[in-house]
């Protein structure tokens, strides 16, 4: 997704100068063709442009537009430009410069995420909640982007919806370079002095361009939804404007080249998401297509001519997008997943979404009115600048507050809410023939919805990190003295969920149970989740190295696999390759049939229609075939015993969200490890049965 704005008002920036109360005076000598020219109607209709192309292909689209890479770009121009003003005077004034930043992003934020809180508290799920409260925390301390950047290398998030904070990412990365940035500059006042600033800001901008570009084509290649949410890999953006607007003064272009070259950035600007699928390709040098071509439009610049591209940049309707696009893009985000989740739908239609974007830019008008014009008066710049100090502090202070108390009052006070043998929640129990609740059968679901997102087995409380492969954690439950039985669980998640079930059976039997596990790499030959992927093979080598060294009694890991949704389960070659390894070091292996994919949210469904709704539950015959695909295999190796739990996942016909008062899934593909638990005695049963112990 899409995260832009540029908060520096075009108005303002070309009357202000950092540091210094807005007055008439004449430009600074060496000021910049921007400066001279005063304000630039078509650079502020080019931001109403960015701004509805972000909305329209969000809302309609689903992609990426590129408007986000124009505001970052537009940024970086106009405040290099304001600091390099201000460092030719000698100085800047971080105190005011930064104040009047907070006072025009802040108020306005903030208004919007505390409205989005209560809206969320009303109407997203409570599956959604815990991922909601963790955003909007970040996204008030301008910190959403490395959130959400921590959530791209971590497994356990990966199956997160879009939040209806994520857009704040970009705000975070233009909160950081507003740090930054006055900071950079100074350094290099101090250092040249303000007669050689403008050559040597130049080198340094450069120099930053460069890493930053070099960087963001790296990572982007090896981690790219790293690489979205990294502010080096997306610096170089702000750097590329603050290198045109300490030379734009110096580049003259005769009239007609400048109306072509206006109406080359604009369509380059209107067809990047059309070509690029932005969402998957950027940063990285693919990122030079939008900011170039909102290079050329401002380079063109105002031309006169009656079909310039600046004339219909500088209309009203775009330019009054330019005035709300602040506010236009903190409100379409959510206004657009709220509605989605309440109509259950995962793209809104047409008329849906004409409906959203009505919405959002009524309450963007609102907003820009009566918050953003308010807490961007120059007054305060006169009088101490204490009163829009107050009103940063206040409106940051009560969205903090609003998330503490939400989260105070919705989480679970017991962290581990079902006690052991609570009847009222057998789980897969309930599925033992002859079973007869003793508890109510209609008893609260376990665990609660707010808490199901963290469902996750606990793999292990002793940890180390294997001398082969820096990414190989092995994992140990504690036990009493010499465990009796040792058993390893290798592979990928669906490998890891049992361990909730071999811990009541260890905990009983004085078993340890040691867990070898990477996200999205299954224990195989070859790296199947992403075929090709190195970090895969080589910890797969590795866990073969590190399982044949421990010796265990027994090795469990998953024998078939889904690519998709629907009756896609295989058993792929690679597995059997790494059973082989085991067999030929004498190592039993336990293969477990993997559990079903689906395209929805089990709990979200149940959340939705309520429980006991047939919308939510599976036919099984549409998730598992009637016989297991590792049967049609002739070179199975001897050390292997399959074992098949779908028993304990359906019923006779169907595969329903919940069983026994507990939810079978945490997320559209993944059991819920209290489920898990409650299958411990099958699995126990299936050991036995198998090993003979």
């Amino acid at each position: 997704m899409e995260h832009p704005i540029s908060h520096s008002d075009i108005r303002l920036a070309a009357a202000k100068d950092a540091g210094r109360p807005a007055r008439p005076s004449p430009p600074a000598p060496d000021a910049g063709l921007h400066q001279a020219s005063g304000y630039r109607q078509e650079l502020h209709g080019l931001r109403g442009l960015a701004v509805a192309l972000v909305v329209l292909y969000h809302v309609w689209l689903g992609r990426v537009s590129g408007g986000v890479d124009v505001f970052f770009l537009i940024s970086g121009f106009l405040i290099t430009g304001q600091l390099y003003r201000a460092g030719q005077r000698g100085g800047i004034g971080f105190g005011r410069f930064w104040g009047r930043l907070l006072r025009r992003l802040v108020p306005t934020a903030m208004t919007v995420l505390l409205v989005t809180v209560v809206a969320s508290v009303l109407l997203l799920g409570q599956t959604r909640w815990v991922q909601t409260i963790r955003e909007v925390l970040a996204s008030a301390l301008y910190l959403e982007n490395w959130q959400l950047a921590a959530d791209s290398v971590n497994y356990s998030a990966a199956s997160d919806a879009a939040s209806v904070v994520q857009h704040f990412w970009s705000l975070s990365i233009q909160g950081q370079f507003y740090l930054l940035w006055p900071v950079l500059v100074a350094a290099v006042v101090l250092i040249a002095g303000s007669g050689r600033l403008r050559s040597a800001l130049t080198v340094t901008l450069l120099a930053v361009f460069t890493a930053s570009l070099s960087y963001s084509v790296f990572l982007t290649a090896d981690n790219q939804p790293l690489a979205y949410f990294h502010t080096f890999a997306r610096i170089w953006e702000f750097a590329l404007g603050g290198l045109l607007a300490l030379s734009i003064d110096r580049i003259t272009l005769p009239s007609a080249t400048r109306v072509v070259l206006g109406w080359i950035g604009v369509a380059g600007l209107m067809s990047c998401g059309l070509v690029l699928d932005a969402g998957t390709v950027f940063p990285g040098y693919l990122a030079l297509w939008p900011t170039l071509a909102a290079v050329a439009v401002i380079l063109a610049g105002t031309t006169g001519g009656r079909r310039a591209a600046d004339r219909w940049l500088s209309t009203r309707p775009l330019t009054y997008l330019g005035d709300i696009s602040y506010s236009l893009y903190l409100w379409h985000w959510p206004v657009l997943i709220l509605f989605l989740h309440v109509t259950a739908e995962s793209r809104a239609s047409f008329e849906a979404g004409a409906l959203v974007i009505a919405g959002s830019v009524l309450l963007a008008a609102v907003t820009y009115h009566l918050v953003e014009k308010r807490f961007r008066s120059t007054r305060d710049d006169t009088t101490g600048g204490w009163r829009g100090w107050r009103a940063v502090v206040v409106a940051t202070t009560s969205v903090l507050v609003a998330v503490g108390a939400w989260q105070l009052v919705s989480m679970p006070k017991d962290a581990d809410p079902t006690p052991k043998g609570d009847l009222d929640h057998p789980g897969a129990l309930a599925l033992r023939p002859g079973f007869s609740y003793a508890g109510a059968p209609d008893a609260t679901l376990e665990p609660p919805m707010i808490a199901i997102a963290g469902d996750w087995a606990v793999v292990g409380e002793d940890c180390r990190t294997s001398a082969r492969n820096d990414e190989l954690q092995i994992c140990s439950t504690l036990s009493d003295g010499d465990p009796l039985r040792r058993v390893v669980v290798v592979g990928d998640s669906h490998a890891g969920q049992y361990v909730a079930a071999l811990r009541p059976i260890a905990e009983r039997r004085n078993w340890r149970i040691t867990a070898i596990l990477k996200g999205a790499c299954p224990f195989s030959t070859d790296s199947d989740g992403y075929p090709g992927e190195q970090s895969c093979l080589d910890w797969n080598a590795a866990a073969v190295a590190e399982i044949v060294e421990l010796r265990p009694d027994a090795v469990l890991t998953i024998a078939t696999r889904d690519v998709r949704v629907g009756l896609t389960e295989y058993t792929p070659q690679g597995f059997v390759q790494q059973w082989r390894a085991l067999d030929e070091a004498g190592i039993p292996v336990l293969a477990v049939r993997d559990n079903p994919r689906f395209d929805y949210s089990p709990p979200e469904c149940v959340q939705t229609f309520g429980r006991g709704a047939l919308a939510c539950d599976v036919p099984r015959a549409e998730l598992f075939a009637a016989e297991p695909p590792y049967r049609r295999l002739i070179d199975t190796p001897p050390n292997v015993t399959f074992l098949d739990f779908s028993d304990s996942m359906c019923v006779r016909s169907s595969c329903p969200p919940e069983i026994g008062n507990v939810l079978v899934y945490m997320d559209h593909n993944h059991l819920s490890a209290t489920y898990q638990a409650s299958m411990a005695d099958f699995v126990e049963q299936a050991i036995s049965s198998a090993l003979g112990w």
